[in-house]
């Protein structure tokens, strides 16, 4: 495999698309560490009540946003993506808590 090169950096759709999977191995890789998490709050959170919280739904969504604008990158598709994640990661934690502890 070629060396990824950096998206100013390149010069042929090759490298544009080899960058592009690149960097979708590493959002999945991502993700799949992100459900981890959801995983052990799982089985750390003292009750199934516990699971949806949207105080923290909030407080992530104000820390995705502020790093979308420093990136200087659409908010609202990342507001649109983080709040498919996120109820997705909900979902996913009230199904491993019913499933272990429910």
């Amino acid at each position: 495999m070629s060396d990824i090169r950096d998206p100013a950096d390149c010069t042929t759709m090759a490298e544009v698309r080899a960058g592009v999977d690149d960097v979708d191995g590493k959002i999945v890789d991502l993700i799949a560490r992100r459900f981890g998490y959801m995983a052990a709050a799982a089985r750390i959170k003292p009750d199934r009540d516990a699971v949806r919280d949207e105080w923290r739904k909030a407080d992530v969504k104000a820390k995705v946003d502020r790093a979308a604008a420093a990136a200087e990158i659409d908010r609202a598709l990342i507001s649109r993506l983080y709040e498919e994640l996120i109820e997705a990661s909900i979902a996913y934690e009230l199904e491993l808590f019913d499933r272990t502890r429910g």
